[in-house]
């Protein structure tokens, strides 16, 4: 911002990004009634760990996928959470304690307080389970800034891995078995009473 400036253009790869900062701008490109805005196509990279869910629809589907998430973010369905919010953040604090007199990285104890609290509303009495899959989440995502900018050749990767994409792979097979077996737990608690 320093050298260009609020807003600007930048590449990614051969695709040209206009950069804003200006709130006025974000909220025009947020709201998007005209549809003037497209959203950027993800990596594949990126595709396979989000999929094909909010985050990457728009128009109908977009809808649809809001529609489906608005219940989960309701009133009553926050207060229901605010128990586990309550021991995460005593929890945070009650760590604070051992760092007297020292520095604290913010970012990360907020990142983790963050993870703790999905974790535990999200999976219950499976949050270690759940923390598992974001530390493996934390991970493919490292992966994909760090290739990020890398040239690929289409349709080598189907000939050819590199180390990076068969760690992907790995990371991405074993939390969709973790959260397969999650909803499988549940499935067996709810069939029974």
């Amino acid at each position: 911002m320093n050298k260009y400036g609020e807003n600007f253009i930048c590449w990614r790869r051969d695709q040209p990004q206009l950069l804003i900062t200006e709130p006025e701008l974000i909220k025009e490109v947020l709201c998007n009634k005209d549809k003037a805005y497209r959203i950027a196509p993800p990596s594949p990279y990126s595709l396979k760990l989000m999929g094909n869910g909010l985050v990457t629809a728009e128009g109908e589907r977009w809808v649809k996928h809001r529609k489906l998430l608005d219940h989960a973010f309701q009133g009553e369905c926050l207060k229901k959470m605010i128990p586990d919010m309550i021991v995460s953040v005593e929890s945070m604090l009650q760590s604070w304690k051992h760092h007297q007199g020292k520095e604290i990285e913010l970012f990360e104890e907020f990142r983790l307080l963050t993870l703790d609290i999905v974790s535990m509303t999200a999976f219950g009495n499976n949050h270690l389970e759940g923390k598992t899959i974001f530390d493996m989440m934390v991970k493919y995502s490292d992966i994909i800034k760090k290739n990020m900018f890398k040239v690929r050749l289409p349709g080598i990767s189907k000939i050819w891995k590199t180390s990076d994409g068969i760690e992907m792979d790995r990371l991405l097979s074993v939390m969709h078995d973790s959260v397969v077996e999650i909803i499988q737990k549940r499935e067996e608690k709810v069939e029974p009473g």
